[in-house]
């Protein structure tokens, strides 16, 4: 069975355009089961779905000459007379196919779907030898909204957030509580989420990173010293919502800040961790400031650490705002600190698991003195006062 996921919308009005659609994102996300889909909800017999993790499938496009490529999928049945939709999962496990892709875009009528891993990216060749010839997006573990659908629950959430303080209720709070205690302690990631029990999750979980580990960082990477790296990994784990120091890092870990610099860019660029800069009408003094830190899942940071109720809430929100548009945080030298602020929309948000009238109107007047009037608390618990929304409707 296949449960939609919310990107299917944004990629689906670009079925029809001759640009090459890629979709990129951590390991284990749902990139082939979206893909799938989309193959099915195709009108046409002339496609076909290929996995590059195959060395079948790879031997294809092993051809000097590129024409041959083209014989070798006539031969699984693609009609060179009609419009072909060709399906490529995992191309980072044949780097030298973009070439491959490039020349039968450019030579014949070939619709092509790709996925990989951003560990591929790194190596830039895919956007310098396919600039201007695709439409990128990318796919996330699930938000909570997608989690219900997951658990058989349909919750339209509204992107307002004056329109979530008005709707919140007790009895929607209540029926949500729950699941999302669980989405809290083991995270998006769809294989884990329809797991049965919970031990089933916790393996589920130390498989995604064994995968990770294995596949991303020994084999792409290219790291000298994985014990270091594997060291920095825990210790950020530990950190989710801190501001990163760089320096402290180096020094517990053993190796240079460069180094320390290096595996965050890897980490980052393989959606394993996030940054978030720091608020400021300075765009210089926003690159400068300290970052803050949060993991790409909840689940991972369960099964490997262990950070306080918090931290991991903090965590959770974040992962459910990302949606919203760019975030940062904001810290006065005198320690007046907003968690997120939404840029786009001009909304100050601070979390807590439970809150008081007074931890908002501390949020308020510090949102107004940097002239965002729509401020809110984000809380695990239910508090029926203006101002305040639960987690479970972000």
């Amino acid at each position: 069975m296949y449960y939609p996921r919310k990107i299917l919308d944004k990629i689906r009005p670009y079925l029809n355009q001759k640009e090459i659609i890629v979709l990129t994102g951590m390991r284990r996300v749902g990139k082939t089961t979206v893909y799938r889909i989309l193959f099915d909800e195709i009108k046409s017999n002339n496609k076909i779905f290929l996995d590059l993790e195959n060395p079948l499938n790879q031997k294809i496009f092993e051809e000097i000459n590129y024409d041959n490529v083209w014989l070798n999928l006539q031969r699984l049945n693609i009609n060179p007379k009609e419009k072909a939709y060709i399906f490529l999962d995992e191309i980072g496990a044949m780097p030298k196919i973009v070439k491959v892709i490039k020349y039968l875009f450019d030579h014949y009528n070939i619709k092509f779907f790709l996925t990989g891993s951003s560990s591929f990216y790194l190596k830039n060749i895919f956007q310098e030898s396919l600039a201007g010839r695709k439409f990128t997006f990318e796919l996330y573990p699930l938000d909570f909204e997608e989690f219900l659908i997951f658990k058989g629950i349909k919750e339209k959430f509204t992107q307002d957030f004056n329109q979530k303080d008005k709707d919140k209720n007790l009895i929607t709070y209540e029926k949500l509580a729950r699941l999302y205690d669980e989405y809290l302690d083991y995270g998006g990631f769809p294989q884990v989420v329809l797991a049965q029990n919970s031990e089933l999750k916790k393996m589920a979980l130390e498989d995604i990173f064994k995968s990770y580990f294995e596949k991303d960082v020994k084999i792409l990477a290219d790291f000298k010293n994985l014990n270091a790296f594997r060291d920095l990994l825990i210790l950020l784990l530990e950190r989710v919502g801190a501001k990163l120091d760089i320096s402290k890092l180096a020094s517990e870990v053993g190796v240079s800040r460069a180094t320390v610099h290096n595996y965050i860019s890897f980490l980052k660029e393989t959606y394993f961790l996030n940054l978030v800069p720091a608020y400021s009408k300075s765009l210089d003094r926003q690159v400068s400031s300290a970052k803050k830190l949060y993991l790409c899942d909840t689940g991972l940071i369960n099964r490997f650490v262990k950070v306080n109720e918090g931290s991991l809430f903090e965590n959770s929100v974040y992962l459910n705002l990302k949606k919203y548009g760019k975030i940062s945080y904001f810290q006065k030298r005198n320690g007046a600190e907003i968690d997120f602020i939404l840029e786009d929309k001009k909304i100050a948000l601070e979390v807590k698991k439970t809150a008081a009238i007074q931890d908002y109107n501390r949020l308020k007047k510090v949102a107004l003195s940097l002239g965002f009037t729509h401020s809110y608390i984000i809380t695990k618990k239910f508090i029926d006062k203006k101002g305040f929304i639960p987690a479970v409707l972000i």
